[in-house]
Order: structure tokens, then C-alpha cells, then sequence
């Protein structure tokens, strides 16, 4: 299927590994010019080199962090300058701070409040203006399923990803009548770092190897495994589309069935 977006200028947030990175490769398989950014220089030019080799897009790099008000608008500047134009974004951030409310002071909420929620407010912000001159533009936000089915560890993502669904349906009913479209996709257990992570943690706690724990984990997804990143990007590459052009201030889930609630 011909998504229609070749040669389209995406920015992909947090695109150096994992789903951020996975969201960069499907959409510039369609075609799609792309602005990556990353905290880590080597990661994110590397990446940017892979892409390129692979698909023959055109690939701008970034060093940012996208918790930092000043790397936002650093983003958007330098994206603006190298391409004119920002048709497609993808917000995406890494994990807040994970604990339990005793363990979590005001400075790690703040933190997470930074990357997870005003980074997406941050950028949305700046593109929105751009996608309304030329009448057509698409947001989509990777959140998590902690927004539909929250999780006891992950109290902070818990709380703000939510919110991000929020205010995504409000930009959706304000911006729809310009051919924007606002939606956020919201991954289920996905084989990235981040999950490597939280699960080496969370089977430390429960005296298993990591490799238990991610068998254990999977036996309570209806699919009966993890989720690939590849998964994830196709999805974000749809949402960004023409075909996708009806799907305004949706939430997609992609969990092998994990989410047990029905909306």
C-alpha cells in the first residue's frame, strides 16, 4: 500500500534506538525525509547513517533533549532551516523516573513532567502554526499502555500519559478542519531497552532472571509474546499518512491484547 506521504518532512523525537528509532525507519520507508534527534551524538549519527543506507531518504541529525524548553525550540529552528517545512511529527520520549510515591521527590516528578508531557506540549506547540499555512499536517505521540492500564511501578508514567491523550483529543477537535490530524499510539510490552530496563528491575524483585520474567510476562499478553519495535513504527507510520486521513484524536492501542479495559 501506497501511504501517500513520499517525500514528506517527519521529525521523530528520541529516534536513536528502540521506538522512536523504529517510527524514523517505517516512515522513511514510505518515503519520508527525516529530522532524528537524540541526547547522544554518536547514537543519533549513527542512526541517521543506518537509515539513510537502508532506505535512501534524506536524514538530518540532531544532539537535543527534549526536556529542555531551549532543545525544543533548537529542534524545530534547525529542522525549519534544513528542510522548510515540518509536515509529519512524532513525539516521542523515554520513560520518566519509575518508584513508588515515597521514593519519588518533587524533583523527579518534575523531570518526568519535562520529558514525558511539555516536550510533546513544547513541539506540538511549535508545529501546529506551520501544519495550519499549509493545511495539512499529522502529530502522533507514542505514549504507553501505563495511559490506558496503569501501572503500579511506573507511578509517574502512570499519572502524565494520560494527560497526553487529553490534550491530543482537544488539538484534535481544533485542528481537524485544516487536514491535521492529532492521535497518539499506545505500545503494550515492546522488546526495546527501556523494557529491557524496567525488567531487569522488576524480576530482581522477584528473584527470577530477566529471561523469566519477560516468559512470565508474556504469558499475560493474548498473543504470547512482546511486542517487536517494528510493530510499533508501522502503526506511527499509518497515523502519519494520507490513508489515515479519517483517524482524528484516536488512541491506538498496539499491546497483543494486554489492555483489558474495553475504551
Amino acid at each position: 500500500m501506497d501511504f501517500g506521504i513520499k517525500n514528506k518532512i517527519a521529525l521523530v523525537t528520541a529516534s536513536s534506538q528502540g521506538l522512536g528509532k523504529a517510527a524514523a525507519f517505517s516512515l522513511a520507508r514510505e518515503g519520508v525525509n527525516l529530522a532524528i534527534c537524540s541526547r547522544d551524538e554518536k547514537s543519533i549519527n549513527e542512526t541517521a547513517d543506518e537509515i539513510r543506507n537502508a532506505t535512501g531518504v534524506k536524514v538530518f541529525a540532531i544532539v537535543a533533549d527534549v526536556s529542555k524548553p531551549s532543545d525544543c525550540d533548537k529542534i524545530i529552528e534547525v529542522s525549519l532551516m534544513e528542510y522548510g517545512r515540518i509536515d509529519i511529527l512524532v513525539n516521542n520520549a523515554g520513560g520518566p523516573p519509575t518508584g513508588k510515591i515515597t521514593s519519588l521527590p518533587d524533583s523527579e516528578w518534575e523531570k518526568g513532567f519535562n520529558l514525558t508531557m511539555m516536550s510533546m506540549v513544547r513541539l506540538t506547540r511549535a508545529v501546529l502554526p506551520l501544519m495550519e499555512k499549509q493545511n495539512w499536517g499529522r502529530v502522533v505521540t507514542i505514549v504507553s499502555i501505563s495511559a490506558k492500564q496503569p501501572i503500579d511501578d511506573l507511578l509517574i508514567s502512570s499519572t502524565l500519559r494520560p494527560g497526553i491523550l487529553g490534550i491530543s483529543k482537544v488539538l484534535a477537535n481544533q485542528y481537524g478542519r485544516f487536514d491535521i490530524t492529532v492521535n497518539t499510539v499506545c505500545p503494550g510490552y515492546t522488546l526495546t531497552k527501556r523494557q529491557e530496563e524496567l525488567s531487569r528491575s522488576r524480576s530482581a524483585e522477584k528473584n527470577m532472571s530477566m529471561e523469566e520474567y519477560l516468559a512470565e510476562s508474556a504469558k499475560n499478553i493474548p498473543a504470547g509474546r512482546l511486542g517487536k519495535p517494528e510493530e510499533i513504527g508501522d502503526v506511527v507510520a499509518f497515523l502519519a499518512s494520507d490513508k489515515a486521513s479519517y483517524i482524528n484524536g484516536a488512541n491506538i492501542v498496539v499491546d497483543g491484547g494486554q489492555a483489558k479495559g474495553i475504551f
